[in-house]
């Protein structure tokens, strides 16, 4: 891997000194820099811990007292310069060195937890006294019986109780970490709190119908009644005993079932499940005992949210996409209602909401912006070319590509040997093979580490295609919820469709896959794709917090730079966050009932006249007005105009107003009252001078009826 440290420094603006072998003969030269205070950047992941402890040890407390700034790792090894592209890899290591210098991210507001420790065993009786004692006296533990079992070979309940036993008929499990609430049926005619295990039941029962885990089968229960006479002296069995419902809360839950308390793809923190063979889910138990925060990962705008108007749902995109179930609809306040402590911060939400109502908060949107500008400033002022976006997450997405790196390493020194990664195993085949042919991660590709692959979408892409990229790819690996897979496909596909209409050429955008190390072989491939068309000149306009400024900024660099420049881009109706609305004249009446229900202003009326205005610009095709309409006269369409009429506030339908019949005075729209008078022409109420006051305005109608000689009153009854 050519490292020159002379144009590195220069692309950086910094002085920089080469070391080969920081991590072991060279590294007084780490302690020598530490002294100094100054920001330090170490561009190996590899021995990241030594270099902490190395830290530490060298007054690494009294550093951070004194405000220096922190020490940051970034990996150019594996995913800058093992790759047999490694000549060409200069513009993207000054790239991903200038990364690594912005700062971090700043606090938000935490979502707190706190865990005592109580946890609740779900299962087979058997089987949880065995998970239980395998955790030891650390928890305080309740077991909820399933049947006594013998999955394991664990077969009901020991003799000696040494855990609270619940038993009966479970109504629900809610909550979360430190948050769990469980409620339950008590239906069963023995209770657990009495029972002795002393087995004289068991023993008498002529129909087998209390099982090891000290509960009556009712279903094979012939009512002998022997059970009770010889638990005369515990007094545990009585079939006279009314069900009676019961609740419990609890810090922490392990599920033993095959069929799950939560069906949603990310699980409540604090609820794990156990096959009763991996230890990993024990081990976890026991750490999430004590007090705990996390970010709250989003804000929320009520005013700009298009969920709900008027007892209409409009948008629940983020309802249907969050894996978590954190996000319901509020049927008292017509908005919906997100709860932090089931959030897993996946962004997933905030990237479909089309009205920027919700918001990702950490990072926020300027900040990752700072970085993708930063990224691609960087590779362009050194020469880099056709730069290509590769958003992975943290964790799962940062493994695939250091394994990535590590077979292009070792294919180029050994052409031949299997290798072996760090998922364990020898890859061979078409899939893995002896990585002969890869290429590593191409010099042209920029990876960049979101917390979550979905945080980000449309006009972030768009964005960063704006600053210069030719290709933005995302990675997703099993981590992800299958439903964020079609809505990040939904979004690219709006994408695609607006920089084909504007005549930039290739596939700007495209959703990458792998499972596990096996499938690098195929991503290496994916990541040779032909590089697109970028834009001639890269903007220079910062992401905005409101998502909508954002898409206007990128759309409106992208269509000032565009090869071709149509009046119109139709796009996909799934997804779209742009659009116009179609009208029928001869069914709208001009109600305005469509004005009050619009969450983004882009229906208007005019004080001065009947008439309704648009501005396309704002419309977020989030369906309110279609559904409010009582005249079904407005149907979504889905589309970029590039007419200079779609940020100016359009007349869709005006027409005259109607008169009063008696004084003259407009009162309502001509086609409006047409069209109640033809409803109401057949009604007996509505006959002679009863329709005929259906003409007049408020006044004149309450005149009418007062002056009339031939009509009864109340007063004369």
């Amino acid at each position: 891997m050519p490292l020159d440290a002379r144009s590195l420094g220069a692309a950086l603006n910094e002085t920089l000194t080469l070391h080969s072998a920081l991590c072991r003969r060279e590294a007084g030269a780490f302690v020598q820099a530490l002294q100094t205070g100054e920001e330090l950047v170490v561009a190996c992941t590899q021995e990241k811990r030594l270099f902490v402890e190395l830290a530490e040890q060298s007054g690494g407390a009294q550093r951070a007292a004194s405000g220096y700034a922190p020490i940051r790792f970034v990996n150019i090894r594996e995913t800058g310069g093992w790759s047999k592209d490694a000549a060409h890899a200069s513009p993207k290591i000054a790239a991903l060195l200038a990364l690594a210098h912005l700062p971090e991210a700043q606090p938000v507001a935490t979502v707190a937890y706190q865990s005592a420790g109580r946890l609740l065993i779900i299962g087979e009786l058997g089987v949880a006294e065995y998970a239980a004692e395998l955790l030891g006296d650390e928890l305080d533990i309740t077991l909820f019986t399933q049947g006594a079992g013998d999955t394991l070979g664990h077969g009901g309940a020991m003799q000696e109780r040494r855990y609270p036993v619940l038993g009966g008929k479970m109504v629900s499990l809610t909550g979360w970490l430190g948050a769990f609430e469980l409620k339950w049926l008590r239906n069963n005619p023995i209770d657990l709190d009495l029972c002795t295990r002393c087995n004289a039941c068991l023993a008498v029962c002529p129909e087998d119908a209390i099982g090891m885990d000290y509960q009556i089968d009712m279903n094979l229960c012939k009512s002998h009644r022997a059970c009770v006479k010889m638990c005369q002296v515990a007094g545990a069995i009585d079939f006279n005993r009314e069900p009676e419902t019961s609740a419990e809360t609890f810090d922490l839950v392990l599920d033993l079932r095959a069929t799950p308390a939560f069906s949603q793809h990310a699980l409540p923190q604090g609820y794990l499940r156990w096959d009763g063979r991996d230890a990993r889910p024990l081990m976890q138990l026991r750490a999430l005992v004590g007090e705990f925060e996390k970010p709250r990962f989003f804000d929320y705008k009520q005013k700009l949210c298009a969920h709900s108007r008027n007892e209409k749902t409009g948008c629940h995109a983020c309802i249907d996409v969050c894996s978590a179930s954190a996000i319901g609809s509020d049927s008292h306040s017509q908005r919906i209602k997100v709860n932090p402590n089931l959030c897993i911060g996946c962004g997933t939400c905030t990237t479909v909401c089309p009205s920027g109502a919700l918001t990702y908060a950490y990072p926020r949107a300027p900040e990752q912006g700072v970085k993708l500008k930063t990224l691609l400033a960087t590779y362009a002022r050194c020469g880099g070319k056709n730069a290509a976006l590769l958003l992975h997450s943290q964790e799962g997405g940062a493994r695939l590509l250091g394994d990535l790196g590590r077979a292009a390493q070792l294919d180029r020194a050994s052409r031949g040997g299997a290798y072996q990664g760090t998922h364990g195993g020898n890859y061979e085949g078409t899939l893995g093979g002896n990585y002969q042919g890869t290429l590593g991660v191409p010099a042209r590709v920029l990876p960049v580490g979101l917390w979550h692959t979905s945080s980000i979408g449309l006009e972030v892409w768009l964005a960063a295609v704006a600053y210069g990229a030719s290709q933005v790819w995302v990675l997703m690996t099993d981590e992800e919820a299958p439903q964020y897979h079609e809505a990040l496909r939904s979004q690219m596909a709006v994408a695609q469709a607006i920089l084909t209409g504007l005549g930039y050429q290739g596939q700007h955008f495209r959703l990458l896959h792998a499972k596990d190390a096996r499938d690098l072989a195929a991503l290496d491939r994916d990541l040779q794709a032909v590089p697109a068309q970028c834009v001639s000149r890269s903007a220079g306009f910062a992401v905005q917090s409101d998502k909508r400024v954002t898409l206007e900024l990128a759309l409106d660099h992208l269509t000032a730079h565009a090869p071709v420049k149509p009046e119109v881009i139709a796009l996909p109706a799934a997804g779209s966050p742009l659009g116009a609305l179609v009208i029928n004249k001869d069914t709208c009446t001009l109600c305005l009932s469509c004005v009050s229900a619009c969450p983004a202003n882009a229906l208007q009326d005019n004080p001065q006249s009947l008439q309704l205005k648009f501005i396309e610009k704002n419309c977020v095709q989030c369906g309110l007005c279609v559904k409010t309409c009582p005249e079904q006269a407005l149907a979504l369409l889905p589309r970029l105009s590039l007419s200079t009429l779609r940020k100016e506030a359009v007349v869709m339908n005006e027409m005259k107003p109607y008169a009063c019949v008696r004084c003259g005075k407009p009162f309502g729209t001509l086609k409006a009252i047409e069209a109640m008078l033809g409803k109401l022409s057949t009604h007996s109420m509505f006959q002679g001078a009863a329709q005929e006051r259906l003409k007049m305005c408020a006044d004149c109608r309450v005149i009418d009826i007062y002056s009339a000689q031939n009509e009864t009153r109340i007063t004369d009854l």
